[in-house]
């Protein structure tokens, strides 16, 4: 990991060195995986060191304000490099450079080839360009079919790897910008799913994570519809994958089927990521969601009653346009009695060309920060409660690392999504492994995260 959270993959290779740097969702980190992939085929080295590059690929994003921003200052400093002769190519790649290709080509001159959201495939083609001082622009159909054979250098450890099961987004929620840049929603065909996981376990992955705009909708468009449980039967079948976690479940799209399918299949984890943005039906309505509150209190009452250690993480929206102070205390009401065992909440970011960019009664920003703390302040009281009621319970959790020094091991139980949950410290003298699997018992909880040692029984 590099500043800001940057991603920059480090593997070598047999020519010239790039740097790569990957920001944003870990559906655009897939996106960065594969565009590795090709440049490796076609011989390029990778470093992380920028005194040691000699090219450099900025995979951007652009899906709220402070996103656009980093993509912004990255080129920019990756473009002063260019100035002074450390690197001779930059490329700029994503959603970003998908959306603002010719401001990027008027601002940042310093970019020599842009390669949008449908053209990963293109990479290779664009740095050889780019290199020659012939750059170009690489845009194709952002409706064209998602590729899901081309291959991957994974770069999250080599234990865990997220699986993009499709590409786009047709809910069109009016403060999102993703339809436009991504297009309308297409599902990876299930065989090269297939095909890509057991490469992943045989190179010693053990979890995978389910991602997309929206992964309870897959299928629909390939084969009449919905066959995210199909998928999970077929993943759960691969030698060496150990857990199958979702994330991005929209809640009105949940059926009987899936909950079944999650509860049968033992390396589903009994772990749901549910954006539900708000609980006020005006605010949802105006959202362009397509569920209310009554039928969100329905779905969570359902998934606990039918898988009772179910883990339910959420995200939200304060100071949408619109938003009343009552708005805002249904929300908190509805947080408070829901009990979410994750939770996380933006501030709305006004995105040009969406249609709440234009809505009238645009809430001020001091007032979206003072709801989002007011939110953030009221989950910790319910995180932390639940992370005390562990104590006692025994878990089976995947090794991440070994704090340096120290006889202390990082990991993540089942409730734990890499990068957005907490983690489970292990105190123990054993020697472990990360990706290995093994029991804890939890001793305490400190904040959101939990401390154990090995169980013996």
């Amino acid at each position: 990991m590099g500043t800001r959270d940057i991603r920059r993959a480090g593997v070598r290779g047999v020519s010239l060195k790039i740097l790569f740097v990957s920001l944003g969702c870990d559906k655009n980190l897939v996106d960065s995986e594969m565009m590795l992939g090709r440049l490796r085929e076609r011989g390029y080295e990778f470093t992380d060191d920028e005194t040691e590059a000699e090219a450099a690929v900025v995979n951007t994003c652009c899906f709220i304000g402070d996103a656009k921003e980093e993509s912004i200052q990255t080129l920019l400093e990756l473009a002063e490099l260019k100035n002074s002769g450390r690197i001779r190519a930059l490329v700029a790649a994503g959603c970003m450079a998908q959306r603002y290709k010719e401001e990027i080509q008027k601002e940042i001159p310093e970019v020599d080839a842009i390669v949008g959201t449908a053209s990963i495939a293109d990479i290779a083609d664009a740095m050889d360009a780019a290199l020659a001082g012939k750059g170009k622009n690489y845009y194709r159909d952002i409706n064209e079919a998602p590729d899901g054979r081309l291959e991957r250098v994974v770069t999250t450890g080599g234990h865990f790897a997220y699986l993009k099961i499709a590409e786009g987004c047709d809910k069109c929620c009016t403060y999102c910008i993703i339809p436009k840049v991504r297009g309308h929603y297409r599902s990876v065909p299930m065989e090269d799913l297939e095909r890509q996981a057991r490469l992943l376990a045989e190179n010693g992955v053990k979890e995978l994570i389910l991602v997309a705009q929206e992964t309870t909708l897959y299928g629909v468009d390939l084969y009449g519809k919905k066959s995210l449980p199909r998928l999970l039967e077929r993943l759960a079948q691969i030698p060496g994958i150990r857990w199958i976690r979702l994330l991005y479940c929209y809640p009105e799209e949940i059926d009987g089927e899936l909950i079944e399918t999650i509860k049968k299949e033992e390396k589903v984890c009994h772990y749901l990521d549910l954006p539900v943005q708000h609980a006020s039906d005006p605010v949802l309505k105006r959202m362009g969601r397509r569920t209310d509150q009554a039928r969100l209190r329905e779905m969570i009452g359902l998934l606990r009653r039918e898988i009772p250690d179910i883990c339910l993480r959420t995200t939200l929206i304060t100071g949408f346009p619109g938003e009343t102070q009552e708005d805002h205390e249904q929300l908190l009401q509805f947080v408070d009695e829901m009990e979410f065992d994750r939770l996380g909440v933006f501030t709305y970011s006004q995105e040009e060309d969406t249609p709440a960019a234009d809505m009238p009664e645009q809430v001020p920003e001091e007032v979206k920060e003072d709801r989002k703390n007011e939110v953030m302040e009221l989950q910790q009281e319910i995180a932390f409660e639940k992370a005390e009621d562990m104590a006692g319970r025994v878990l089976l959790c995947m090794v991440e690392g070994r704090m340096a020094d120290e006889d202390v091991y990082v990991a993540r139980t089942y409730m734990d999504a890499p990068e957005v949950d907490g983690y489970l410290f292990i105190d123990t003298s054993e020697t472990l492994m990360t990706g290995d699997f093994v029991r804890v018992r939890v001793t305490k909880a400190n904040g959101y995260d939990l401390i154990g040692e090995i169980a013996s029984d």
